[in-house]
């Protein structure tokens, strides 16, 4: 899983029953353990967060 600044990320919830949340991926930050990525959710706040394989799915931005 890979993304790009632009693109939107989808996080699962870790409580049953919860939706998923959304965010817009500002920035893409590479690391000695990998990359991870700032975010800014839509309830405006921003977060660094490095997901868990299989919790996040990028939906990337239409590129033209």
């Amino acid at each position: 899983m890979t993304g790009r600044a632009g693109d939107r990320i989808s996080v699962e919830s870790e409580k049953a029953g919860q939706p998923p949340r959304e965010g817009e991926i500002l920035e893409v930050i590479a690391s000695q353990s990998g990359e991870h990525y700032r975010v800014r959710w839509e309830d405006g706040h921003e977060s660094d967060i490095r997901p868990a394989g299989g919790s996040a799915r990028i939906i990337p931005k239409a590129r033209t």
